[in-house]
């Protein structure tokens, strides 16, 4: 007797997203539960995803972690995908996800590959491609670490699989937004860097994070990871990616000093 097909709940989070929100559900639209958690949005981010049919609640935000966390633990289907706001699905990815949750996954959790849109362009060098990311997998069987800032990686004991169609990630459209974010993330970082006593302080640590390692990260993924084949977007994202790593070293040595 074949195995029942597995459900499928979409676990996100959401803050002022209605400029990404319909594009991102529509390629969930099949899914059979979709969870937002939003942290206090003030335009249609509630009003798009109830349109869905998803299932919104409101949790004051307390970290990447935290909140993703919180809508993990809301889902109620058999497998769980984590999806970011401005995340889409590609129709090759949709089906790889329907086709593997029709039997039983010889995995409990996946890898999925993620494809960048940087200024319009789709970045594929750089180590920026493949871009995996461990979202899918089966309800409760992973989760993400607290307190480590936004790029936290959900946490699952055991082998894991790899899909291989992309999933887009609509990143960075303007150069406002991008700056936002990289200041955003960077002083969140920062405040944890310095928690932990990695403020910097030492002149040696200070040349070293602030100056020499963004410099090094530059030169290896631009040259050595052919980042130059992106063209100039890619030039353009691999400086301004060297001096995010500066931001938040600088941040750090300044919330050492007791000035930020």
């Amino acid at each position: 007797m074949p195995s029942p097909r597995k459900t499928l709940s979409i676990a996100m989070i959401a803050m002022n997203e209605e400029a990404n929100l319909p594009r991102t559900l529509e390629s969930v639209r099949w899914a059979d539960e979709i969870v937002v958690v939003d942290s206090g949005s003030k335009d249609r981010t509630i009003e798009i995803a109830q349109s869905f049919g998803a299932r919104t609640i409101y949790h004051a935000f307390g970290g990447h972690g935290e909140q993703k966390n919180v809508a993990l633990d809301l889902c109620t289907s058999d497998w769980t995908l984590l999806l970011d706001a401005d995340e889409v699905l590609t129709p090759e990815l949709q089906d790889e996800i329907r086709t593997l949750l029709a039997d039983e996954p010889k995995f409990g959790a996946y890898w999925i590959p993620r494809l960048n849109l940087y200024f319009g362009r789709w970045i594929r060098h750089g180590g920026f491609y493949p871009d995996h990311k461990l979202r899918l997998f089966r309800r409760g069987a992973a989760r993400l670490s607290e307190g480590v800032g936004p790029h936290s990686t959900p946490q699952f004991g055991g082998p894991r699989g790899r899909l291989h169609h992309n999933m887009l990630h609509y990143a960075y459209p303007t150069m406002g937004i991008y700056l936002e974010h990289m200041n955003r993330y960077s002083s969140e970082i920062a405040r944890l860097l310095h928690k932990k006593g990695r403020d910097s302080q030492s002149l040696p640590a200070f040349l070293w994070n602030a100056v020499l390692n963004p410099t090094a990260v530059f030169i290896y993924n631009y040259f050595l990871r052919l980042g130059f084949l992106d063209g100039r977007e890619g030039l353009i994202l691999h400086i301004n990616h060297s001096v995010y790593i500066h931001w938040k070293f600088i941040k750090a040595w300044r919330l050492g000093q007791g000035k930020e």
